[in-house]
């Protein structure tokens, strides 16, 4: 079955995968292990930086990087209880 993933699971995995990596990941990386095109990397990365989710941050070699914020980290609990609570129901 080939279902699509809606924009808040895909939020949350990106969260996710910032996780993985002790709270910090490249562009790249996030759009490889997302399954995301660069066009929709930018957008996502774009409105989670906005919303408060993620900070990015650039070293000296100009490289971005982009790490989870406290607001990140609810999100993630919060969408997990939601998660569960659907399963639940069956829903």
């Amino acid at each position: 079955m080939n279902s699509k993933r809606d924009k808040v699971s895909i939020i949350h995995d990106i969260l996710l995968l910032i996780r993985s990596k002790d709270g910090e990941a490249g562009p790249t990386h996030i759009m490889y292990k997302a399954n995301l095109s660069h066009q929709m990397l930018t957008d996502y990365l774009g409105e989670m930086i906005a919303k408060g989710f993620i900070a990015e941050k650039t070293n000296k070699a100009l490289k971005r990087t982009y790490s989870i914020t406290d607001k990140g980290h609810e999100f993630i609990k919060d969408y997990q209880t939601i998660r569960k609570f659907f399963d639940a129901y069956g829903l």
